[in-house]
């Protein structure tokens, strides 16, 4: 391979990680600057108002769902990345082991924990509370998957557990563009719809999280 070939392959990989990592870090822009926003709000002692008073009254689940999320979705932007996995493989392991598992886990559980336990608005009905344990539980068992398959060496199988869990953990940055346009066109929705939008984002992550596992296989296979 020519040295202007080898020039031209790696400018597509810098490219093709900058695209997924600034892609990533978009899509959870929103959700971590509500997040940064409520927990300033819990350590301020802000007034307790009918949409906070959950928050307020138990403040240690929502803020380790949040802690946790932004430091997951931060990081898992990162683990994706197919050029800074192959040469920082070190980081990736350490990453994923002390930082992105652990905080995978806190989110898994304190979402659990507050579907279980805060009372949540009439417009959250049973519906949308079904999907969030069930959003909860399959992240918790991926990422345990994902780990079982790693300390056994099948790393396709790890790195297509670890996607999936991580498409349903980003589930409230699509959520942002599966409900901004129906609010801004018609206002706050009832009941039904607002279980719809919020389904919608989960699934449209779990869609593209299968497209780009079985991507991979292809590729490897070819190779």
């Amino acid at each position: 391979m020519t040295t202007s070939s080898l020039a031209t392959r790696e400018s597509r990989g810098v490219s093709r990680d900058a695209f997924i990592a600034t892609g990533l870090l978009a899509l959870t822009l929103i959700p971590s600057a509500a997040g940064a926003f409520r927990v300033g709000e819990i350590a301020a002692g802000a007034p307790i108002t009918a949409a906070n008073t959950r928050f307020m009254e138990m403040p240690l689940p929502v803020v380790l769902h949040i802690i946790g999320a932004l430091v997951y979705s931060g990081i898992g932007a990162f683990q994706f990345l197919p050029r800074l996995r192959s040469r920082h493989i070190g980081w990736h392991r350490f990453a994923g082991r002390y930082l992105l598992v652990p905080a995978g886990v806190a989110v898994a559980l304190s979402g659990l924990w507050m579907t279980a336990f805060y009372d949540v608005p009439p417009i959250d009905g049973l519906g949308l509370q079904v999907s969030r344990y069930l959003v909860g539980t399959l992240m918790l068992a991926f990422l345990v998957l994902g780990v079982c398959a790693v300390l056994r060496h099948d790393i396709g199988a790890h790195r297509g557990w670890m996607i999936r869990a991580y498409a349903l953990a980003m589930g409230a940055g699509t959520q942002v563009l599966t409900t901004a346009p129906f609010v801004a066109l018609f206002g706050p929705p009832d009941e039904f719809w607002r279980l719809v939008q919020m389904d919608a984002g989960w699934l449209i992550n779990i869609v593209v999280a299968e497209v780009i596992i079985r991507r991979g296989r292809a590729r490897q296979a070819v190779a």
